[in-house]
C-alpha cells in the first residue's frame, strides 16, 4: 500500500526544511500518512455518548417480573447396607 501512496504523495510528503524528492523513502511516506489520513478521514464510528444513561423512557409502561415457585429438594431415604456374609 505505501508504494502506491508515493506517486500520490510525491509533491507533498516532506516538511519545509526537507529538500523535495522523486522517490520517497519509508520514513518519507510515514510522515506524510498523518496529512493523508487527515484529507481522506477515517472508517471508524464516532464514539458512544458517556455519561448518565437516558434510563426508561417516560410513559413506557412497565409490569413486574413473573414469579415462580419455589423448587425444593424432597429427603433422601437412607441406603439399605447389604448383608454380607463371611
Amino acid at each position: 500500500m505505501d508504494a502506491v501512496l508515493t506517486t500520490t504523495l510525491k509533491d507533498r510528503g516532506y516538511h519545509y526544511w526537507q529538500k523535495p524528492q522523486k522517490n520517497l523513502s519509508p520514513g518519507r511516506v510515514a510522515q506524510s500518512m498523518f496529512r493523508l489520513l487527515v484529507e481522506i478521514g477515517t472508517p471508524a464510528k464516532t464514539p458512544k455518548p458517556r455519561g448518565k444513561s437516558t434510563g426508561w423512557k417516560t410513559g413506557k409502561l412497565r409490569s413486574k417480573r413473573t414469579r415462580y415457585p419455589v423448587v425444593k429438594k424432597r429427603k433422601s431415604s437412607p441406603k439399605k447396607a447389604k448383608n454380607l456374609k463371611t
